[in-house]
């Protein structure tokens, strides 16, 4: 974000302009003082710097290992530089055993202060999160992190009020500084609240910190998303494919007819749910990319040349930086379908830019490759989702719904199979954490 970008240049010409001055200082003192007849000590000015940039500068304790660790690390140079390249330094060295002990002084000096520094940073960063989680947001008190996503953190929270759990993601107040990255979470929290559909998550309310911190609350999940399911158990049956795929094709068919394009269709943000007593209810989730299909002439909520979405599941023409529609949705509901049948994309390369030219220009191998068992028509309707040219697939969400409830296997998953599924599966941690959640909302009831 420009924000962040700005305020490390501000930090690379403070403390980068003070560094570089304290290191002609020492300089100087270093060469001073041999010709006089004795060695100096340069850590102070040294050990001031690394506690001032520890304390007063926002960092990952990583990054700030490293920026510390250089600091340190110049008094050190620079002595062992007089060392092997100053005649009157060596001689000051060789009348005075003593020295010897400066200068290593100065070498554990300075490796305590930076030491203490990042440990420091490290405790800092803690309890700015501690603080941060212990505070309300709103009407919402943040219980734990849920995990992060393309927009920021997401975090279990409570109503005050009602004690209802939910999920609420929020935006930092340095990336809030980017207009762009506000722009698509506006979009993300006014896309998801004009839709309805029970097969789309929620949307409960959406505000903003005195801090400048941007937020919005939606129905906590009980369950996993695909990714997470398939990385876990491996592969999914066609029965269950079917099962949960035609419940996103219902989410879509609303979306579509409201005008509004998904754009980033992923096994990530499906996820199966359990809701009103029933498991396995599909939910479709993160907007942050949708598009309305009437643009106006406002470009400022793109960028040129950036091919937004997931490049294992983008539609060609979204790859080549074309104008996508609903059968852009249909063409990653496939690419979708694929990856929970076979456990593997259409297309797969380290190299995402790889991965955009296969979408645009190869033709997928078939899924049977890679499971023999599956049924044909089945893969049929996987293949002619992914076809190239939009006029070639499923022409909307309800038609390829219709297709898979045609299918041999479709009604061989149920409500019951589902439930029994979950009782016998899942993650331990994730169960733990749905039925801690949902006890808390029991006790409020």
């Amino acid at each position: 974000p420009h924000l962040l970008r700005h305020l490390r240049v501000v930090e690379l010409l403070i403390f980068g302009g003070s560094a570089a001055l304290f290191g002609t200082l020492s300089y100087v003192t270093l060469a001073e003082s041999a010709r006089q007849g004795f060695i100096a000590g340069i850590n102070g000015p040294w050990v001031l710097l690394i506690f001032t940039y520890a304390m007063f500068v926002p960092n990952a304790w990583r990054r700030a290992a490293v920026v510390i660790g250089m600091a340190a690390a110049i008094p050190v140079v620079l002595m062992m530089g007089f060392y092997w390249f100053s005649p009157e330094f060596q001689t000051v060295f060789a009348n005075d055993p003593e020295n010897v002990g400066k200068v290593f002084g100065t070498f554990m000096s300075m490796c305590l202060a930076a030491v203490i520094a990042v440990v420091g940073v490290r405790t800092i960063n803690t309890l700015r999160r501690e603080a941060f989680e212990a505070r309300r947001l709103g009407q919402y008190q943040l219980r734990k992190p849920l995990g992060a996503g393309g927009m920021g953190e997401v975090y279990l929270a409570e109503h005050v009020m009602l004690k209802r759990p939910c999920a609420l993601k929020l935006v930092r107040p340095e990336r809030a500084g980017d207009p762009e990255t506000l722009a698509r979470f506006e979009r993300e929290v006014q896309s998801t609240a004009k839709l309805s559909h029970w097969n789309t998550v929620d949307v409960f309310d959406y505000g903003r910190a005195d801090d400048g911190t941007f937020y919005y609350v939606m129905e906590y999940l009980p369950g996993m998303n695909l990714e997470q399911l398939i990385r876990m158990t491996g592969r999914m049956s066609a029965e269950r494919v079917i099962y949960l795929i035609t419940q996103v094709c219902e989410a879509l068919s609303e979306a579509h007819e409201l005008g509004l394009i998904h754009r980033d269709i992923k096994p990530a943000n499906v996820f199966a749910a359990r809701r009103g007593g029933h498991y396995d209810v599909a939910k479709l989730l993160d907007f942050g990319l949708v598009r309305p299909t009437i643009q106006t002439t406002d470009l400022s909520l793109t960028q040129e040349g950036v091919v937004t979405g997931s490049p294992l599941y983008i539609p060609p023409e979204q790859a080549i930086g074309d104008t996508p529609d609903a059968r852009s949705d249909i063409y990653s509901l496939g690419a979708v379908i694929y990856y929970l049948l076979t456990e593997r994309p259409p297309f797969w390369d380290e190299n995402p830019m790889k991965v955009l030219l296969a979408h645009a220009r190869d033709v997928p191998p078939s899924p049977r490759e890679f499971v023999a068992e599956l049924p044909v028509d089945l893969e049929h309707i996987i293949l002619r989702c992914l076809e190239k040219a939009p006029s070639h697939r499923f022409q909307s969400a309800d038609e390829l719904r219709d297709a898979l409830l045609a299918c041999t296997s479709a009604g061989d998953w149920n409500r019951e199979l589902a439930q029994r599924w979950w009782h016998e599966n899942g993650c331990p941690v994730k169960k733990k954490l749905d039925a801690e959640v949902l006890g808390l909302a029991t006790v409020s009831v």
